[in-house]
């Protein structure tokens, strides 16, 4: 099976479908990183700009810059972050247009793995990182299986549905990222899991947050014969048990890394 090809296309419809777990992680990841005020971000793979607003909220940035290739998703952070706080442009993480030593903390967050060359895209990340600078990220751990989509991944794979691959899960795991930021000539590198738990008012609204057709299991569902598509509500449903009020509560879990570019 080949690799699912994720489009981002569409930001408002990405924003419903992941906008929710990105705040939760993003602010969890946030606290771990402990970075220093005052200080110079670039945000790689911004998307549409849930934690570039994060870091704004919570880290009193000097400056903040973020990019991301698909420009429907900057035009959408443009409509929803302050112009005169980030700078939003169309970029490649893998041939970025900044100076050497631009930044003090390069981030990227739940996009690594989406990277074509990781390797590339992590070279470049410490390039504009100044010495002594932070590069870190964090990414769904798609390798153990804990994303926010394993609920409807685990339901596909009970009705055999054929599952596309995860871009790079591979290389989500604690121990890859370890590695791959090794490997990127990295120091002091430091890794660890984050768990955060959502609740939705009800499983209808949990299925339409997680069923939106530019995703690949969004396509796969929406394929399906009404039968299969009717069994695969029910193990989902099976998998996620309703609290007292209706309301649907599970977890997600991703994994974070942060290291120093050599002084």
């Amino acid at each position: 099976m080949a690799d699912a090809a994720v489009a981002f296309d569409d930001a408002r419809a990405y924003e419903h479908f992941m906008g929710r777990w990105s705040r939760a992680i993003g602010t969890a990841f946030l606290q771990w990183l402990a970075a220093p005020q005052a200080a110079r971000w670039l945000d790689v793979g911004c998307g549409t700009g849930a934690f570039t607003e994060l870091l704004l909220e919570s880290c009193a940035p000097a400056t903040v810059t973020a990019v991301d290739p698909a420009a429907s998703q900057i035009d959408y952070a443009r409509h929803h972050l302050p112009a005169e706080r980030v700078d939003l442009r169309v970029a490649d993480a893998q041939e970025m247009p900044f100076a050497d030593d631009a930044f003090d903390i390069v981030a990227s967050a739940l996009a690594i793995n989406f990277m074509a060359d990781r390797a590339r895209a992590l070279s470049e990340m410490r390039r504009v990182c100044r010495p002594g600078g932070f590069v870190a990220g964090y990414v769904w751990d798609f390798a153990g299986g804990r994303s926010a989509a394993w609920p409807l991944r685990l339901g596909l794979e009970r009705i055999g549905a054929a599952m596309p691959r995860i871009p790079g899960a591979d290389d989500t795991s604690v121990d890859a990222l370890r590695a791959l930021f090794t490997n990127a000539g990295l120091t002091a590198i430091a890794a660890h899991s984050i768990e955060v738990t959502l609740t939705f008012a009800s499983f209808e609204e949990y299925w339409r947050s997680q069923t939106p057709t530019f995703t690949p299991q969004g396509m796969i569902v929406a394929s399906l014969p009404d039968a299969d598509r009717r069994r695969l509500k029910e193990i989902v449903r099976a998998a996620l048990p309703a609290n007292s009020d209706g309301s649907i509560t599970y977890a997600a879990r991703a994994n974070a890394v942060k290291a120093r570019r050599p002084v």
